[in-house]
């Protein structure tokens, strides 16, 4: 049977939907057809995710990245594969509008430091990760939202793609590190808080440096929000959420940062639909 392309972005739609739910939130406020593409570029950003995130030994997930990167690249070529949903979407997406596709194999190179358990000396260092697996995000969706001044609005969106990255990463500092065998804070940050290079140590000084960090990523949504006045409304508005309910989760990180050391911290269901709401009235959460 073959597939349809409404099915295809059906699927892309449930995708988002259930592994991204708090982009989901702000996707919504978009209207139709930009809603359906940017459920596109999720559903295969999830796909590499997953990839990374998998429990395959290193060298089939470089065999699986390396597929996912000639199948973006068949796709760029005019390629639209009707057996695979996400693909199938995907190829539509980037025929109507200026996606950058060439940016998921930023995200691929981002998941390939995971894969070879990249340590982060420096800030600079992990911002070059963030760049990689979130920033790239944002100039893939600045494609579909669209704006009048690329040049001014292809960093901002790659800016607030780290900011959002160093609030996941400090929202799952705990999982990352029991679950992954992964640490992301920077090397020179622990040792300055006289953390173990594990992230762990002392709570007070493990909560010292989650401040720290989260300080950073504060000034990061200062500069990478710059990007909502050359937007239109519908796209502004949906940045807006998404950023805002991130960022109000990374207050909450800051109002208890010892909460980050022993679960994983989250933003309830109604808060996240009242940052939308207020997103969509232009009212900044």
């Amino acid at each position: 049977m073959t597939l349809t392309l409404e099915a295809a972005y059906v699927r892309c739609e449930e995708i988002t939907a259930t592994e991204a739910k708090n982009f989901a939130y702000g996707i919504r406020l978009l209207p139709p057809p930009k809603r359906r593409a940017m459920s596109a570029l999720y559903a295969l950003a999830r796909r590499i995710d997953d990839v990374g995130d998998g429990n395959d030994p290193v060298d089939r997930k470089r065999v699986a990245l390396d597929a996912i990167r000639h199948q973006v690249a068949g796709v760029a070529g005019g390629e639209a594969p009707q057996d695979d949903p996400v693909l199938f979407a995907l190829a539509d997406a980037a025929r109507r509008y200026p996606v950058p596709l060439a940016a998921f194999g930023e995200v691929v190179d981002g998941c390939e430091m995971d894969c070879d358990g990249t340590v982060y000396e420096t800030f600079d260092d992990l911002a070059v990760y963030c760049r990689r697996v979130a920033g790239s995000i944002g100039r893939l969706s600045l494609g579909v939202f669209g704006t009048d001044r690329p040049a001014v609005a292809e960093p901002l969106a790659d800016t607030l793609g780290i900011a959002l990255q160093v609030t996941n990463i400090l929202r799952d500092v705990l999982e990352d590190r029991r679950e992954m065998g992964r640490v992301y804070l920077p090397s020179e940050d622990l040792a300055r808080f006289g953390c173990a290079q594990d992230a762990s140590g002392p709570v007070e000084a493990m909560a010292a440096l989650v401040r720290f960090e989260a300080a950073r990523a504060e000034g990061l949504y200062d500069e990478g929000l710059r990007l909502l006045p050359l937007l239109d409304r519908r796209s502004r508005a949906c940045v807006g959420a998404m950023a805002g309910i991130y960022r109000r989760l990374l207050g909450r990180i800051v109002a208890d940062p010892e909460a980050v050391l022993s679960q994983r911290v989250s933003l309830p269901t109604w808060q996240k639909a009242w940052v939308a709401a207020r997103a969509l009235a232009g009212v900044a959460a």
